[in-house]
C-alpha cells in the first residue's frame, strides 16, 4: 500500500471517503451498544455542518472552538471547520471557566462546538464574557435559563437544514495547501499559561506519512484504533485521529478511562496510542492481581517476565528455555494478549517518558510497546521506535523527510515540514522558539551509533545544585514512581546542596498498610504519620541504592492528595505541572532544608 503525498488533510478525508465508501469508519457506544457510521455517512455529515457553520458566517481562517470528549462528532467537527478552511482549536474538556476564557480571547474564535451540557455549563461562563465569541453549537441540546452574550444551537437541527453537498466539498478543499494552518492546539501548560502553536495541513500529513512508514511491517490495511486520550492533544489528534485516516483504518471512541479495559476487549484494537503512566498503572495492577492469587499461577507469569525480558533485551535463550518460553507463551502471553482485544500490533507510547522497564514487562507478556518522541511544535511526533528492532532506553530513529541535530549545549533541534508555523500571536517566543528555521525543543538527547535518539532531559528541568552540578529530576521520578509503594514523586533542590522530593503513597498499597497498621485510610490524615513516613522511606532507601550520590533523594514530605487533572497539578496527558506543585507545597519542600 503506498503512502500517498496528500495537498491537505481534508483533500485526503474526502479521497479516503470516496475510496471507502460503506465500510465503517467511526464507532461509538450509544444506549449500551456499539455504533457505526461509514465513510460516506461521514463525509455527509461533514459536509452539512460546514454548511451550517458558513451559514452562521464562519470564514476561511476564522478560529472554531471544539470542546468535547472523544467522540465522532469531534472527528466530524474538526473535518467541516477545516473545509471552510477554518481553523481548529481544540479544548481540554478538564479546562476551568478560566482557561476557556484566556483560549477564547487569545485565539478570537467566532464560534464553538461543545458535546454535553456539563461542559456547556463550564464553557458558557466565559463564552459570555467573550467578545469575538458569536455562536455555540451543542451536540446534545442544552436548554438555558437565560439569554447569553453568545447564540446557542442545536447540532441536529443545523444539520437537518442543510444538504450533504459532498461533491461540492471535495471540490472546495482541492485548493487548500499543505502550508494552511490547520489547526491551533494550545500547549497543556507545565510551565505557564497555555500558548497557541499553529498547526498546519503539510506538518500533521509529514507525521501520517512517516508514521506509516515506521508501522508499514506491521500491515498497513485491516487496522482498528481505540481512541481515548485527549483529542485535544496533538498527539492523539494526529496518531489517534489522522494517522487511522490516511490508512483507511477504523477509529473505536472508547467510553472513559474506567471502562478502558472492557472496551480494549470489544473493539480488539490493532493500535493504540497511549501515555506512559497508563501502563505504568496497568503494569501495578497486573503485577499485583498476580501475586495476590499466588502459587503456581504466580511462579508462571514471573517466569514468564524473566525470560521475555531477556529475549527483549537481546539476550539469548538455551534450547531448555527456548522450550520454556514457548509454553509461557501459550499460559501467558496468550491470556495477557485477550484482555487487550487479541489483536495488538502495538503500543505506540509518547507525551511523557517511558520507563525502560515498563517497556520490558510489556514486551515480555507478548505486547509491543513503542516509545516515541515529540512535542505540539513538531506536529507532534519526531521519531519512534521501529517495531522490529527497539531499543526500550531510546525513544528510537527519527521520522523519515525530518532533520534532527543535537547542539552545543545538547539540546535536540528539529527542522523539516512538521515544524510548526510558529505560536499564535507571539512572535518573540516564536523567534526565540525556531532559529534559522531549527526548532529548540527544549529537550537534552544524544543518538547512539545507530541512529537511535536518546532523550536525557528537559533543559528548562534540569536541577542545577548548589555546586553547579546537573540532576535529571525526570528518571529519579520515574524509578521511584515504579516502587510498590509509590504512585507518585516529584524532585525538588534547583540550587540546594541535596535532593529531596515529594511522596504520593499508592493508593492500593496505603490501604493494605493501614488495615494491618490500624490507622486511618484517609491520604490526608496519614500525611504526617511518622509510621507511614519510615515504611515510605524503605522504598526510597531501595531507590537510592541504585542512584549516585548526587541522585539521592535525602529527605520528603507525604502529599495530602495525589497530584490530578482536577487539583491542576497534572496536565491533561498526566505530566506533572511542577509550577504548580511548587506553589502548593514549596513552603514544606523548602523546610526540609531546614529540619
Amino acid at each position: 500500500m503506498p503512502i500517498k503525498h496528500w495537498p491537505s488533510l481534508t483533500s485526503m478525508f474526502f479521497e479516503q471517503a470516496a475510496t471507502y465508501g460503506n465500510k465503517p469508519f467511526l464507532h461509538a457506544k450509544l444506549d449500551g451498544a456499539w455504533q457505526s457510521i461509514s465513510w460516506t455517512e461521514t463525509a455527509e455529515r461533514i459536509a452539512k455542518l460546514a454548511a451550517a457553520l458558513e451559514r452562521l458566517g464562519v470564514e476561511a481562517g476564522d478560529r472554531v472552538v471544539i470542546v468535547s470528549e472523544n467522540r465522532p462528532e469531534w472527528f466530524i467537527a474538526d473535518l467541516a471547520i477545516m473545509t471552510l478552511g477554518a481553523i481548529t482549536v481544540p479544548a481540554y474538556t478538564t479546562n476551568t471557566a478560566r482557561d476557556h476564557l484566556h483560549i477564547l480571547e487569545n485565539s478570537g474564535a467566532k464560534a464553538a462546538i461543545v458535546s454535553t451540557k456539563q461542559l456547556a455549563r463550564t464553557f458558557l461562563k466565559a463564552a459570555h464574557q467573550s467578545d469575538d465569541l458569536l455562536h455555540t453549537v451543542m451536540i446534545e441540546p442544552a436548554r438555558l435559563e437565560q439569554s447569553l452574550n453568545v447564540a446557542v444551537h442545536e447540532w441536529d437541527k443545523l444539520l437537518a437544514a442543510e444538504a450533504a453537498d459532498v461533491a461540492a466539498c471535495a471540490a472546495r478543499v482541492a485548493t487548500v495547501t499543505r502550508d494552511e494552518v490547520a489547526c491551533l492546539i494550545y500547549t497543556s501548560g507545565t510551565g505557564g499559561a497555555p500558548k497557541g502553536v499553529m498547526i498546519h495541513h503539510g506538518a500533521i500529513l509529514h507525521n501520517c506519512e512517516g508514521a506509516a512508514e515506521v508501522i508499514r511491517e506491521l500491515g498497513l490495511k485491516g487496522n482498528s484504533f481505540l481512541s481515548f486520550l485527549p483529542l485535544s492533544h496533538a498527539y492523539e489528534h494526529t496518531a489517534g485521529q489522522c494517522l487511522p485516516l490516511s490508512l483507511g483504518a477504523e477509529i473505536w471512541y472508547a467510553e472513559s478511562l474506567d471502562k478502558l479495559a472492557a472496551n480494549m476487549a470489544e473493539a480488539r484494537p490493532t493500535i493504540m496510542v497511549v501515555v506512559p503512566r497508563l501502563f505504568e498503572m496497568l503494569r501495578t495492577r497486573i503485577s499485583r492481581n498476580v501475586q495476590k492469587e499466588g502459587g503456581l499461577k504466580a511462579r508462571l507469569f514471573d517466569r514468564c517476565i524473566e525470560l521475555g525480558t531477556r529475549l527483549a533485551k537481546g539476550e539469548r535463550l538455551n534450547v531448555a528455555e527456548k522450550i520454556e518460553n514457548a509454553v509461557l507463551g501459550l499460559a501467558v502471553r496468550r491470556k495477557v494478549k485477550a484482555q487487550f482485544g487479541g489483536r495488538l500490533k502495538a503500543l505506540v507510547s509518547g507525551g511523557a517518558p517511558l520507563a525502560p522497564d515498563v517497556g520490558y514487562f510489556f514486551a515480555a507478556l507478548g505486547l509491543p510497546l513503542l516509545q516515541g518522541y515529540g512535542q505540539t511544535e513538531a506536529g507532534p511526533v519526531i521519531s519512534v521506535n521501529p517495531p522490529s528492532a527497539p531499543r526500550l532506553h531510546t525513544v528510537g530513529k527519527i521520522f523519515k523527510h525530518a532533520e534532527v541535530k543535537i547542539a552545543e549545549d545538547g539540546e535536540i533541534l528539529v527542522r523539516g515540514e512538521q515544524v510548526m508555523k510558529g505560536y499564535w500571536r507571539d512572535e518573540r517566543t516564536t523567534a526565540r522558539t525556531i532559529v534559522d528555521g531549527w526548532l529548540h525543543t527544549g529537550d537534552i538527547g544524544r543518538f547512539d551509533i545507530d541512529g537511535y535518539l536518546e532523550i536525557t532531559d528537559r533543559k528548562k528541568d534540569i536541577i542545577v545544585n548548589d555546586k553547579g552540578d546537573n540532576v535529571s529530576p525526570q528518571r529519579i521520578e520515574g524509578m521511584l514512581a515504579l516502587e510498590d509503594e509509590i504512585a507518585q514523586a516529584m524532585v525538588y533542590g534547583d540550587r540546594r546542596p541535596y535532593l529531596v522530593g515529594m511522596i504520593v503513597p499508592d493508593l492500593e498499597w496505603l490501604r493494605g498498610w493501614a488495615k494491618t497498621h490500624g490507622k486511618d485510610t484517609e491520604l490526608f490524615a496519614l500525611a504526617e504519620d511518622t509510621d507511614l513516613h519510615k515504611a515510605l522511606d524503605a522504598a526510597v532507601v531501595r531507590v537510592n541504592h541504585r542512584l549516585s550520590n548526587l541522585e539521592k533523594v535525602r529527605k520528603f514530605i507525604v502529599a495530602p492528595e495525589s497530584f490530578t487533572i482536577e487539583n491542576e497539578q497534572l496536565t491533561p496527558t498526566l505530566k506533572l505541572r511542577r509550577h504548580v506543585v511548587k506553589a502548593v507545597y514549596g513552603d514544606a519542600l523548602e523546610g526540609l532544608y531546614k529540619r
